[in-house]
């Protein structure tokens, strides 16, 4: 064990471990999950220290000395190393300060190994001294966010991307596949199945641009701004710089905010990312109830789309296979939704110069953010991909439905195809026999009128004079 203090006394640390006092005390005030801080946000945070200590070396307020040994530990925890370091709940109070001195500590002590020297050997190489020169937890955690979540959009843009690809291709593979329409869960009209995927299809394409357009308010930091956007503390020419730095490492843009004193206190960027991906979710589920009922049976139900067999569904009923993946997605996107509600909570219960709730907004954003990425890439792969259209069972209830009769009224009126409607199984006569005496319509132009595929398209069938 090594023996670290701080203003609060003095404390045991294991010997090999490279966090340091602030993590202990950390890990003993708030034992409340099982989850510990997103990975993506840990890198992020490294990256920043990366930055900071290149600039302040530049800027001849580091010695290289120390600048070399905390840049070679960023780099190693931007390659994913010492990630059992990292021990603080996901969860505490101090919007961040704890896993900002976590990152603090792991960097200064693997530094101090670099060196030769013996870890806690803080005279040589600082936690805040030297790793957190010119910052604050409060402009390096909230910037840490916007690029940790920046990394998982692009992810999750780039499996909708896919998601959207494969709809497409059920779009054109069933174009020919005519069905019942439903609205309301009962019989409506007639619909090709590739125009429900079409519909799918759109869904998934709007939510790609909305992700891609929110991305902007993202790209704005408040590196610099130190405690409250004031910038206190820190040198002008290191706030430009290091920003210019980590824009470098990170490869895609980045721009101090205008008013870093609003980006330090206000966090209602993170609900707008987060209502969008509730907006996904939203879309995926209701996708995923509607494939769950098409293919529902399959013999007394729907059944009128089969979806992969992924496992055997009941352990007391043989041969019974369920829709998993979907129920699963289903399951996914209602997670999102509540976490956008803690998410909406954390972010207007700040006061005054800070919000003392990023971390809950960070772990429920970037959670929601890798959550519906795996949905997606699931759902495409085991679902969607192995979907097979019933062609006969589609044909078989829509012959055996009143969805065309709608087309009637242009000719005959509303109240004629209603009473016509209701005599449909009365007395044993078909739809065509009924629609001959009632309407006065021939069976040629009734042909021509209930032809449920041009019913698919706009227009009303011209009849011969």
């Amino acid at each position: 064990m090594r023996i670290e203090e701080d203003l609060l006394g003095e404390r045991e640390i294991p010997a090999e471990a490279y966090y340091g006092i602030h993590t202990a005390r950390a890990v003993e005030n708030f034992p409340l999950t099982p989850y510990r801080v997103h990975p993506k946000l840990i890198r992020a945070i490294a990256l920043i220290k990366k930055a900071a200590a290149e600039v302040n070396c530049e800027l001849k307020f580091l010695p290289k000395a120390i600048a070399d040994p905390i840049v070679q530990a960023a780099e190693e925890v931007l390659q994913g190393q010492w990630q059992d370091q990292f021990i603080v709940d996901a969860l505490q109070g101090g919007a961040g300060t704890s896993t900002n001195m976590n990152v603090n500590e792991v960097l200064a002590n693997r530094a101090l190994e670099i060196l030769g020297k013996a870890r806690g050997e803080y005279s040589v190489v600082h936690p805040l001294n030297h790793v957190n020169l010119q910052q604050s937890t409060n402009d390096v955690y909230p910037t840490g966010l916007r690029i940790a979540a920046l990394w998982l959009l692009k992810l999750l843009s780039e499996e909708c991307a896919a998601l959207q690809e494969a709809l497409q291709e059920k779009e054109a593979q069933f174009a020919h596949v005519i069905k019942v329409g439903r609205t309301e869960m009962q019989d409506a009209v007639p619909i090709m199945l590739g125009q429900e995927f079409s519909a799918y299809a759109q869904a998934i394409a709007r939510d790609r641009w909305r992700l891609y357009k929110v991305e902007e308010r993202l790209r704005q930091v408040n590196l610099g701004g130190t405690a409250i956007g004031t910038g206190i503390n820190a040198d002008k020419k290191y706030i430009y710089m290091v920003n210019d730095r980590v824009r470098m490492h990170v490869g895609f843009g980045l721009s101090r905010a205008e008013n870093m004193i609003d980006a330090t206190q206000n966090a209602d960027v993170f609900v707008e990312v987060s209502g969008l991906v509730k907006t996904l979710a939203v879309n995926l589920s209701k996708i995923a109830h509607d494939l769950r009922l098409l293919s529902s049976g399959p013999f007394a139900g729907l059944g009128e789309i089969s979806l992969p067999e992924r496992q055997a569904g009941s352990s007391i009923m043989p041969g019974k296979v369920n829709p998993v993946i979907p129920e699963a997605v289903n399951q996914a996107a209602f997670h999102v939704i509540a976490g956008d509600v803690a998410i909406t909570l954390a972010a207007q219960s700040g006061q005054l110069e800070l919000n003392s709730f990023m971390p809950l907004i960070a772990h429920h954003l970037l959670g929601n953010l890798e959550l519906l990425t795996n949905s997606v890439r699931v759902f495409r792969v085991y679902c969607i991909q192995g979907i097979v259209a019933n062609e006969e069972q589609c044909r078989y209830l829509l012959a055996n439905s009143l969805a065309s009769i709608t087309a009637l009224v242009p000719y005959i009126g509303y109240d004629r195809v209603s009473h016509i409607a209701h005599l449909v199984g009365k007395d044993g006569r078909s739809l065509e026999e009924i629609v001959v005496a009632e309407s006065g319509l021939t069976s040629e132009e009734l042909d021509k009128i209930l032809n449920p595929k041009r019913m698919t398209s706009p227009g009303i069938a011209r009849l011969p004079d």
